[in-house]
């Protein structure tokens, strides 16, 4: 799995499998913190369609941060303000770096978290849908 992927179901899933897998590297080896959770400003960058050129469309909140496991360096960085995920993130992301072997045991739960965002996902776009107006069969 990417490493792309790998983030956005570790972001947009439950906040316990981060934790857990987080936890079960902190346990077994030692963590340490190289730069702490900071939040900062990064700007939005959009491609307008018309005319199929890029600009900023605004600047978004980030928390960030970088820890050291087993030599190798991982970045945990997402939207809004949650030290806690992110540290988790990056002490994942680390730990997969350096191949660590509890790593090869994550995909099947990865894949599963995936399965249920995209569960969530088509139910809140079924909700959404009920409440849809048509105005084509609107009379006045």
């Amino acid at each position: 799995m990417k490493r792309r992927k790998r983030t956005e179901i570790l972001i947009q899933g439950d906040g316990r499998l981060v934790k857990n897998l987080a936890a079960g590297i902190a346990e077994k080896y030692e963590c340490r913190e190289i730069t702490a959770p900071e939040q900062g400003m990064v700007m939005v960058k959009m491609r307008e369609s018309a005319k199929n050129s890029l600009f900023y469309i605004g600047e978004v909140l980030i928390t960030v941060v970088k820890v050291e496991v087993a030599g190798k360096i991982g970045t945990g960085l997402l939207v809004g303000m949650d030290e806690q995920r992110a540290m988790h993130l990056a002490i994942i992301d680390a730990a997969y770096k350096a191949q660590l072997p509890e790593t090869a045991e994550w995909e099947p739960q990865l894949l599963e978290e995936e399965q249920q965002i995209s569960i969530a996902k088509a139910q809140q776009q079924a909700e959404l849908f009920e409440t849809k107006v048509s105005f084509e069969t609107m009379e006045v």
